[in-house]
């Protein structure tokens, strides 16, 4: 059933739009993940600012480098995902 129905397509088309649905998918968890950890370095250091406040200074240096780092990798998780993806010409 399913072959009769994409008899019409050209030949190629399903292979590529299967190429770009996974590459967006891909896209989609980078930022997933990149969200939820640095959620959790803002919540971690805001947590220890309450444990010791004159620690704040070192405390939100660190957190703004790795939040830094981990948006960095997720950036590269996204550039990587679209170089891969095929054209659509």
């Amino acid at each position: 059933m399913l072959s009769t129905m994409l008899l019409p397509l050209a030949e190629g088309t399903l292979d590529k739009g299967l190429a770009i649905a996974g590459g967006a998918i891909g896209m989609g968890l980078a930022v997933i993940g990149a969200g939820r950890g640095i959620g959790q370095i803002g919540g971690q250091a805001v947590e220890g600012i309450a444990r010791q406040p004159e620690a704040s200074g070192k405390i939100g240096a660190n957190m703004i480098i790795a939040a830094a780092l981990v948006e960095g990798v997720a950036f590269t998780a996204i550039i990587i995902a679209f170089l891969m993806m095929p054209s659509l010409k």
